[in-house]
């Protein structure tokens, strides 16, 4: 005992040990003594590195706890740490000797209750809300009738099978349905690529642009919905040339794609509602239209009808208006005989006077002035007509030099090639014009065929006329002589009817009897 009180070096008998030993068994005791655990507290610093990986701090009051979240593990979780945020993590502790550190590796992280997730929610919605992606000047307007509507959801939840039932009673239309996942940390990345992918389609393509797009999923708890209160999901709905109706949740439900997209519908049954009309009704707006327009047209000609009729009452008989006329040509035929007789002596009398004066020899002096004096003129014009042809001669050489006959059949050729393909461009307006109205003749052929009673008669109905006219009571038939019955492949003729009525049945008869 005195030896080693005496020892100048104490302690010379512990084992000694390296740093990387020290800090492995340190790692080895951490991890073994905590194992997996749940950690709550505050998001503070959160800093991404180059190569992905996602560091953050969580901490509380008095103290901070470093967590580390692998590249591999970011795609993995249901939310992605923000500051200020309250979480609750999910990982193992482990240390980290090059530093000596110790820290968290996250795998899982929740949200710390309703409260908080309500929080970053209205965050988000505030600093989209400023940047104008909820500004309803920039939502478009739903096409009325769209040709194909493209769907965003789950392929096997009840949602798509609620919307195709819906536009099949409403009016069928052509859907194409992109299958993602609505709820976990796939459904906001593969809503956004959905939405991407149906704008990136080409109009007219192999697979046709939709019209009109829907993004659909039932109700759910706050949790569920979130995918679709992510910035990615109301950023791409925002970016979306498409016109987009979001139906997610129930009616009480609200996400942030509901903000930007261009109408948001209740229920996912709302949005098949608000995408596309009814067709019976739109049939029978077309129906009053037609016979409103028809009243419309019948007034108009018996009210323009009549305007006339009042307007030839207002005009004088045609003899009244030729009267006058008529006195005036007998006045004036009678008055013309005499007047004629007294302009000839008027212009016989002045002739005679002016004769008088004429003398044979002022006669030759005057034809002699005037024949000196075109023969002046035609040694006048001889020259200048000598030369005005020597003019015309050679500018005729000139232009009949520049004529060539190839250039001339070159003109031919193309004046020829344009006239030939004008008549086949209008050959091929016709022939398209002439298809056109035939197609359309066509759909009305066969929608007059529809809407005809026959297509009633092949569904099992029949029409009754007794004595020629159509019965629709029991009374009428009873009273007939005869029955003729129309099916849909011709007439069937029944004796009295009276005679051969059947017992009355204590079944209540149609309310139509035309057709049963």
């Amino acid at each position: 005992m005195s030896d080693l009180i005496d020892d100048p070096h104490p302690g010379q008998n512990m084992p000694e040990y390296t740093v990387s030993e020290v800090s492995g068994a340190v790692k080895k005791t951490l991890e073994d003594q905590f194992g997996r655990i749940r950690v709550r507290g505050e998001v503070g610093r959160v800093f991404t590195a180059r190569s992905g990986h996602l560091y953050y701090d969580v901490k509380d009051d008095r103290n901070v706890l470093a967590c580390t979240t692998w590249k591999g593990q970011v795609s993995q979780l249901s939310v992605v740490p923000e500051e200020g945020l309250e979480v609750v993590v999910t990982g193992r502790m482990t240390a980290f000797g090059g530093q000596s550190k110790y820290n968290l590796n996250v795998d899982e992280v929740t949200v710390a209750g309703e409260g908080a997730l309500m929080a970053m929610l209205e965050k988000r919605k505030k600093a989209l809300a400023a940047e104008g992606l909820f500004d309803p000047a920039r939502k478009k307007v739903l096409p009325y009738l769209p040709d194909i509507i493209g769907v965003i959801t789950s392929p096997s939840g009840a949602v798509i099978r609620d919307i195709l039932h819906r536009l099949r009673d409403r009016f069928p239309r052509k859907v194409l349905v992109w299958p993602v996942a609505v709820q976990g940390a796939a459904c906001a990345p593969e809503v956004a690529r959905a939405i991407a992918g149906f704008n990136a389609l080409s109009p007219g393509g192999a697979l046709p642009r939709p019209d009109l797009l829907i993004v659909a999923r039932g109700g759910g708890s706050i949790e569920d919905l979130w995918g679709f209160n992510e910035e990615i999901v109301a950023r791409a709905a925002a970016a979306s040339e498409i016109p987009l109706i979001s139906a997610v949740g129930h009616e009480t439900d609200t996400t942030l794609i509901d903000y930007v997209s261009d109408q948001r519908a209740p229920t996912p049954t709302a949005a098949a509602e608000i995408a596309v009309p009814v067709r019976l009704e739109l049939l029978g707006w077309v129906g009053d239209q037609q016979a409103r327009m028809t009243r419309a047209v019948s007034q108009r000609m018996q009210t323009r009808d009549q305007r006339l009729r009042d307007l030839a009452r207002a005009l004088p008989r045609p003899d009244t208006l030729l009267s006058g006329p008529t006195q005036r040509l007998d006045y004036w035929s009678e008055k013309l005989p005499y007047a004629l007789v007294r302009s000839v002596d008027r212009r016989r009398n002045v002739l005679s006077e002016i004769a008088g004066s004429l003398r044979p020899l002022l006669l030759r002096r005057t034809i002699a002035e005037h024949r000196n004096a075109y023969l002046r003129k035609s040694e006048r014009l001889e020259p200048g007509m000598v030369r005005l042809l020597e003019r015309k001669r050679d500018s005729l050489s000139r232009r009949a030099d520049q004529l060539s006959p190839s250039q001339i059949n070159r003109d031919l050729a193309v004046k020829r090639d344009k006239l030939e393909d004008m008549a086949h461009r209008l050959s091929k307006a016709g022939q398209a014009q002439v298809r056109d109205w035939q197609s359309r003749l066509t759909a009305l052929d066969r929608l007059r065929e529809t809407l005809g009673y026959k297509e009633t008669l092949k569904r099992g109905y029949a029409v009754v006329r007794g004595d020629g006219e159509v019965v629709t009571t029991q009374k009428a038939a009873q009273n007939a002589t005869a029955l003729e019955i129309e099916f849909a492949d011709g007439r069937l003729t029944v004796g009295a009817a009276g005679a051969k009525s059947a017992p009355k049945s204590k079944r209540k008869p149609p309310e139509q009897g035309t057709l049963f």
